[in-house]
């Protein structure tokens, strides 16, 4: 059989036969056994074809994974800030992506958008402009966060409290607040006494160290670190954590990185498995199973007001973010974070 036709055989078989079926298990949470027999019906290609077997092996992992239902975290919400002082690594597309996973399988989800950029409310589709109500009013004017989310239109179970330009000036407005590193903290807390509870709350970081990445250190007990596979996201690694060790020591007690996910994975340079072979060495309890591949569709999606999640799900991207967030609902489970 040539490659010609062997790709065609695995597409026919990954986009035709299971299409029915794996809508049926989306609908329906679907069985376990199911699942599995669905992925395990995919014929396998030969070795001198790899391109097809590529797409049988997507093809079945995405079959278990579609419409699955997550567990719900152990010890009630989870609160992640996604922090990595690099810009370019991944944080905001990381968080997005990732929170749509977790919301389209059945969990409650909130995004707090803290970068004045404002990408994150982008890729979600909510309107930031600057009349907006955003999360700068909840730091600066106490409002109340519950009455700046707003619900994503393209997947159910999410929320986000967007970010607008006003953002950008409450690093020096904050200064001379009082409790100026706690004022999200108290504003999450405020929120879930008011009955706003979620599963998870994914806190979206400018590329700094400023009030801003703090005020968001403190409201959260994890810290989600994205890391690109290159050299230079390493270099800033360590300044990272003396900083994370700095608010644990003075402002947040229960502050740890948890998560640790490689983004950009390139498998056909070198760099990029010497890198992940690294940060798996350094650390093998936080650092994700799945990496991220570069995908162009993760890039396009934003231009569309939407995640890759939606944008296109059958993409090696929306897969790799999909198990990713398996893994993490996992581990809360199981109370391992």
């Amino acid at each position: 059989m040539g490659a010609g036709q062997a790709t065609r055989l695995v597409e026919d078989a990954s986009l035709a036969a299971p299409v029915r079926p794996s809508d049926r298990l989306r609908r329906e949470g679907g069985d376990p056994h199911e699942r599995s027999a669905l992925a395990e019906s995919l014929p396998t290609p030969g070795l001198d074809t790899p391109v097809a077997r590529e797409l049988a092996e997507n093809a079945r992992r995405r079959i278990r994974l579609t419409g699955q239902a997550f567990p719900k975290p152990a010890g009630g919400t989870r609160v992640l800030t996604v922090a990595n002082q690099k810009g370019g690594v991944g944080k905001t597309t990381t968080t997005v992506n990732v929170a749509a996973a977790l919301a389209q399988s059945g969990l409650r989800v909130l995004v707090i958008d803290l970068d004045p950029q404002g990408n994150a409310s982008t890729a979600l589709g909510i309107d930031h402009h600057a009349e907006v109500p955003s999360i700068y009013d909840v730091l600066v004017d106490g409002q109340p966060l519950d009455e700046v989310v707003q619900p994503c239109t393209t997947v159910e179970g999410l929320w986000c409290a967007p970010a607008t330009i006003d953002l950008a000036g409450a690093e020096i407005e904050l200064v001379s607040l009082v409790a100026r590193e706690s004022r999200l903290q108290r504003a999450v807390q405020a929120a879930a006494t008011k009955g706003h509870e979620f599963d998870y709350i994914l806190i979206d970081c400018p590329p700094s160290l400023g009030l801003l990445t703090v005020n968001a250190m403190v409201a959260a007990t994890e810290v989600f670190i994205p890391i690109q596979c290159e050299y230079y996201a390493l270099e800033g690694l360590s300044q990272l954590l003396k900083n994370i060790e700095l608010v644990r020591a003075h402002l947040n007690p229960a502050l740890h990185v948890s998560t640790i996910l490689l983004t950009m994975y390139d498998g056909r340079t070198r760099l990029s498995a010497q890198v992940a072979d690294e940060v798996r060495e350094h650390f093998p309890e936080q650092v994700l199973r799945t990496t991220v591949p570069r995908s162009v569709r993760i890039s396009e999606a934003p231009s569309f007001g939407e995640t890759v999640m939606t944008y296109d799900a059958s993409s090696s991207g929306a897969l790799a973010y999909l198990e990713a967030a398996s893994e993490m609902a996992d581990r809360g489970a199981a109370g391992n974070v």
